[in-house]
C-alpha cells in the first residue's frame, strides 16, 4: 500500500464541504479511502447519506476516534509553508489524518488491535456518536478521542446544559405602564439572578460557567412587552440537574423550558503527556459503550471554527507519532487504566 501523505490527505478533505448535516461526500471519500487500504468498514446510517464509519484489521482493543463534520461556512485549503489553512484543518479532519496514518504505521509494525472511529455530528447535536454506541461489540476497552488539545491529553471536560426562560407579561400603551405587565423586567430580573447565583464548583474540572447566548422579546418602544424569552448555556461540572435546581428560585418570574444536556467526563490520562481540562464538549461522553475514554489531538481550540483556522504540519506529524506511543501504552495495559480521579 502507497504511504499515507498527511498534508495531501489532510488537505483533500478539508476541500470537500461537510458542514454538519452535509457529511455525505466527505464519508464517501473516507471510506473508500480505509477501503482501499484495506480495512473493513462498517458503515451506520445516521440520516440519509450521513454514515459513521468503524474501520478495523482485526478486533480492536483500542479505538482512535474523531468527527467528519464541520462549522460553517465553508474555506478550501491552502498551506503558507508551516500550517494548513481551511475549514477542518484543526477540528478536525487533519486528527483524522493523524489517526489514520498512526494506524497504518501500526499495521505495518504487524500490531492489528487498533481500530478507527469516524463521526457524524459532532458538531450540532452528536447524532453520530448516540448511534455509533450501538456498533461497540465489548471487545474495545479504551477509546481516543480526538480533538484540538495543543498535542495534551485532556484531564476532562465540561459538559452542557441548555435552557429557555420564558417571561409572560401584558401589552399596554407605554403611556400607561400601570395598565400593562412587562415580560422584559421579569426577565431581567431572573437573568440578574442566574447571573448571581451559586453553582457547582469541581475539584479537576472547575467552576460551572454560564452564558447567557440569546434574548428576544417586546413588540415596539411604545408597547409594555407581553413576552421575552432568553437561551442560556451552563457548561456543568456536575450532574445536569444540579443547574436545573439551582434554577428553582426563578421560576417565581419565568418558566424554565430544558432543551438538552451533554454530561461532564472525567478521563484517564497517562504519564508523559502534559495535562489539561479543556471548556468543550465533545462526542466522547456519549460513547459509553466504548470503554475508557482518553482525549488527545493536534491544533488548538483557540483557532478552530473560526475564518483563521490552521494546524502546524509538524503538530501532525507529531500526532502520527503520539497516537501510535498512545495506543502502544493501552495496549501493553491487559488489565486497563488506573481508575478515573
Amino acid at each position: 500500500m502507497d504511504p499515507l501523505d498527511v498534508v495531501a490527505l489532510t488537505r483533500r478533505l478539508v476541500d470537500v464541504e461537510s458542514t454538519t448535516g452535509q457529511e455525505a461526500v466527505v464519508c464517501a471519500m473516507v471510506g473508500e479511502e480505509l477501503e482501499r487500504r484495506g480495512y473493513v468498514v462498517t458503515r451506520q446510517t445516521v440520516t440519509d447519506g450521513r454514515v459513521n464509519l468503524l474501520a478495523t484489521d482485526g478486533v480492536p482493543e483500542v479505538v482512535l476516534s474523531t468527527h467528519m463534520d464541520c462549522v460553517p461556512p465553508f474555506s478550501p485549503s491552502r498551506v503558507d509553508g508551516a500550517s494548513i489553512h481551511g475549514r477542518g484543518s484543526c477540528d478536525a479532519k487533519g486528527i483524522l489524518v493523524s489517526q489514520l496514518a498512526a494506524v497504518e504505521a501500526l499495521r505495518a509494525a504487524g500490531e492489528r488491535r487498533v481500530g478507527l472511529l469516524f463521526l457524524v455530528g459532532e458538531e450540532r447535536g452528536s447524532d453520530g456518536a448516540m448511534i455509533a454506541d450501538q456498533l461497540s461489540t465489548g471487545a474495545t476497552r479504551c477509546l481516543v478521542n480526538g480533538e484540538p488539545t495543543e498535542g495534551k491529553l485532556a484531564l476532562g471536560h465540561r459538559g452542557v446544559v441548555r435552557v429557555k426562560l420564558h417571561a409572560s407579561g401584558r401589552a399596554a400603551h407605554s403611556g400607561y405602564p400601570h395598565l400593562g405587565e412587562s415580560a422584559i423586567e421579569k426577565l431581567l430580573d431572573a437573568l440578574e439572578q442566574v447571573r448571581r447565583m451559586s453553582l457547582p464548583i469541581d475539584t479537576v474540572l472547575g467552576p460551572t460557567q454560564v452564558n447567557i447566548g440569546a434574548i428576544s422579546g417586546g413588540l415596539a418602544p411604545n408597547v409594555v412587552p407581553p413576552a421575552a424569552s432568553a437561551d442560556l448555556l451552563f457548561r456543568i461540572v456536575t450532574p445536569y440537574e444540579d443547574v436545573l435546581a439551582a434554577l428553582e428560585p426563578v421560576r417565581a418570574l419565568v418558566d424554565v423550558e430544558y432543551v438538552y444536556h451533554v454530561p461532564c467526563l472525567h478521563m484517564a490520562t497517562l504519564d508523559g503527556f502534559d495535562r489539561e481540562v479543556v471548556g468543550y464538549t465533545t462526542d466522547a461522553p456519549l460513547l459509553n459503550a466504548w470503554g475508557t475514554r482518553l482525549m488527545y489531538g493536534p491544533g488548538s481550540i483557540h483557532v478552530a471554527h473560526t475564518d483563521h483556522e490552521s494546524v502546524a504540519i509538524a503538530d501532525l506529524h507529531r500526532a502520527v507519532e503520539d497516537y501510535q506511543h498512545i495506543a502502544r501504552t493501552l495496549l501493553a495495559r491487559p488489565q486497563g487504566l488506573p481508575s478515573i480521579q
